[in-house]
């Protein structure tokens, strides 16, 4: 992906890898975004809590910086796809890349989420790992797990996590069943194991 001439991240927030063969390399947030940076210590927890990622395909949906995917790739991903509609978001995803040494197997949905599952579906792609980190407590995270469940991006027997504030419920469909939540301050990760049913409304 090209950058504009003159693009520059913003400096004095950084990121970090925390695992892995990129394990210490920073990277930052571009100028003006205001988002939200899962911290290091709900991503290490993740991480551990989900075990070896090797060879597997990842996908990180309200990808902000990439902080999520990057992550995976460094532990051995086989392939990450970024979904985020944020253009300046979006181009530093691909600058983050470069900088931690990664470009392919990776692909970057420059599109909101319902559409970037919804071109995931027909060209009938699934993922051992999903995972989500919507706005938190915008009413995204019922509406999230249904467009999963009804785009079928879990392969059999893969894994959704959500992370969403505590102020916000994960209501178990047709598809999934909630199989673990860990709390950490005003954060849950809710971990949701894909059986292959129809999906319920939520």
């Amino acid at each position: 992906m090209l950058l504009r001439p003159g693009y520059r991240l913003f400096r004095e927030f950084f990121m970090r890898i925390i695992g892995g063969r990129a394990k210490g390399r920073r990277f930052g947030l571009p100028r003006g975004c205001r988002i939200r940076p899962t911290s290091d210590g709900i991503k290490e927890a993740l991480f551990n809590l989900l075990g070896p990622v090797a060879e597997k395909a990842f996908i990180d949906l309200y990808a902000g910086s990439g902080s999520i995917g990057i992550e995976a790739l460094s532990r051995g991903a086989a392939r990450v796809v970024f979904v985020e509609k944020n253009p300046a978001l979006v181009r530093a995803i691909g600058e983050n890349l470069r900088g931690c040494g990664f470009g392919d197997p990776c692909d970057i949905l420059a599109l909101d989420v319902r559409q970037g599952i919804r071109l995931l579906e027909n060209r009938r792609e699934t993922f051992d790992i999903l995972f989500a980190d919507p706005p938190y407590e915008k009413g995204l995270i019922e509406d999230t797990v249904r467009l999963i469940g009804e785009g079928r991006l879990i392969a059999e027997g893969g894994l959704a996590v959500m992370q969403h504030s505590i102020r916000e419920g994960i209501v178990d469909s047709g598809c999934f069943e909630l199989s673990d939540q860990r709390c950490y301050g005003d954060t849950l990760l809710s971990f949701l194991k894909f059986n292959g049913g129809e999906t319920r409304n939520l």
